[in-house]
């Protein structure tokens, strides 16, 4: 049995919640499964219910960004995630890094023109 010492993590996410923070509908995210094998969330064999552990987050968020940042088709983000694995896993970290620090300086602009 696996104890899950960080009260602040889950080990497991509703498709409903991956599809929030992915920022993609449900019916998206089932369609990505087919099409990319390295996403295999588990399903509770009684209830069918997808749980998606913080790997398959990931996974999806690289997914993401090939597809809706980079514009790649999904047989050329296919292949390059295949082909690229370490280069993929890096620059989705780079992207995610840059987005909140944008998000950031927005704020902080937002702020300083209340001031004024």
């Amino acid at each position: 049995m696996v104890l899950n010492t960080d009260k602040n993590t889950k080990l497991y996410y509703s498709i409903k919640e991956v599809a929030q923070l992915i920022g993609v509908s449900e019916s998206t995210l089932r369609y990505w499964e087919t099409e990319f094998p390295s996403i295999k969330p588990r399903t509770v064999s009684s209830t069918k219910v997808r749980q998606y552990t913080e790997k398959d987050v990931e996974q999806l968020k690289v997914v993401y960004n090939l597809l809706k940042v980079r514009g790649f088709k999904i047989a050329a983000a296919r292949k390059y995630m295949r082909e690229n694995r370490q280069s993929v896993d890096k620059s989705s970290v780079v992207l995610e890094t840059l987005t909140s620090v944008r998000n950031e300086l927005k704020l902080l602009r937002d702020q300083l023109n209340g001031l004024v």
